[in-house]
């Protein structure tokens, strides 16, 4: 995938078999403000997506597809809660199936595809798929400090529980005692 490649128009969908049998790739780019799926766990949607996706049967004649994905996903740190790009190298083999029952036939290091019965694949979804799944639970801005630095117990939160000091609750105890 080289930055300078001009853009060619990336086909919205693709023959599966038909891409496997002639060994066939395609390559591009995708505007994420493109993938709705994926724009709800993204800040904001400025920026691309650069793909490659190359069919083939390996040396088991298991046909597949190799996705190779690059990008950089704009997030908001949950520590900081600044905007900041989370850089995204993604290179997966899909085993293309055409029924479930196949998918235990599949080599290590394969995940599956169902292909549909048409055999068409979206392109667009192909990719935003692998990239739903990178997207971290909770964003963290490499580097950014750690919240226990921001923000040190105190002494009493440090102090082991059936310590000396009174019971946080004994005020509670006392009210409720003085209501009867």
């Amino acid at each position: 995938m080289s930055a300078g490649a001009p853009s060619e128009r990336v086909p919205e969908f693709l023959d599966a078999w038909r891409m496997v049998a002639a060994r066939r790739g395609v390559e591009g780019r995708l505007p994420l403000s493109s993938l709705t799926r994926l724009e709800g766990s993204l800040l904001d949607t400025e920026g691309d997506v650069r793909f490659a996706l190359d069919f083939d049967r390996d040396s088991l004649q298991v046909p597949y597809v190799e996705l190779r994905i690059e990008a950089e996903l704009p997030l908001e740190c949950q520590r900081s809660m600044e905007r900041f790009l989370l850089p995204v190298q993604i290179v997966q083999r899909l085993g293309l199936i055409r029924d479930e029952a196949e998918e235990a036939a599949l080599p290590p290091g394969y995940e599956p595809l169902l292909v549909p019965e048409d055999g068409e694949l979206r392109t667009a979804e192909l990719v935003e798929d692998e990239l739903i799944l990178v997207v971290p639970v909770v964003p963290v801005k490499p580097g950014s400090e750690a919240v226990e630095r921001d923000w040190p117990a105190t002494q009493v939160e440090q102090e082991p529980a059936g310590s000396s000091r009174a019971n946080p609750f004994a005020v509670l105890s006392a009210l409720k005692k003085s209501d009867k």
